[in-house]
């Protein structure tokens, strides 16, 4: 159990069936009136963000996230499997469970996939990946002084805006959280 008042970022609480985040916290003490602590939560099986506010005794059990490292293996339709590679047991998640997260995610790459109480929940990517560009158009020459941008598609299909001078074949280094590129590799 967990107090408002020991409120920090990060903190996973359960509350009314569901499960929440604390994204910020700010202790209150008005000039009149008792002490409360205002919050911004996050719902993370919804994504839903809600604004509430508590009083500093009021306690909520605290939720245990389990992040699993595991091996990304395929996908067959609407089925992602993954296997651990310690235990090597494997599980098939839905697309519901993905949702956009392996979008610049190979086949055999490594993820953590989120659960609580043995429910998957999220499954998240690395911060940075490595892919080639499977199609893009060729920038024209002298046209970079506006640092104009241009679509390209990457291997796992996904698409990136990147600069003129990046073309077929390049292998780039993109931020999964943005979806930015970041530079040639």
């Amino acid at each position: 159990m967990i107090v408002a008042g020991d409120f920090r970022n990060g903190i996973t609480i359960e509350m009314d069936g569901s499960i929440y985040q604390i994204i910020e916290f700010q202790h209150v003490k008005p000039g009149k009136g008792a002490a409360f602590v205002r919050t911004k939560l996050k719902n993370i099986i919804s994504g839903g963000v809600v604004e509430k506010s508590f009083r500093p005794t009021e306690k909520f059990p605290t939720a245990r996230i389990d992040r699993v490292e595991m091996q990304y293996l395929y996908s067959d339709g609407d089925l992602y499997y993954f296997m651990n590679t310690e235990t090597y047991d494997q599980i098939g998640l839905n697309s519901d469970a993905i949702g956009d997260s392996l979008k610049f995610v190979k086949e055999n790459e490594m993820v953590k996939v989120c659960s609580h109480n043995g429910n998957v929940f999220a499954v998240e990517p690395p911060l940075f990946v490595e892919l080639e560009v499977t199609e893009t158009e060729p920038g024209l020459k002298g046209d970079t002084a506006t640092g104009a941008s241009k679509p390209a598609t990457v291997e796992t299909g996904a698409t990136v805006y990147v600069p003129l001078f990046v073309n077929t074949g390049d292998k780039l280094k993109i931020d999964t959280r943005t979806g930015e590129y970041l530079s040639r590799v």
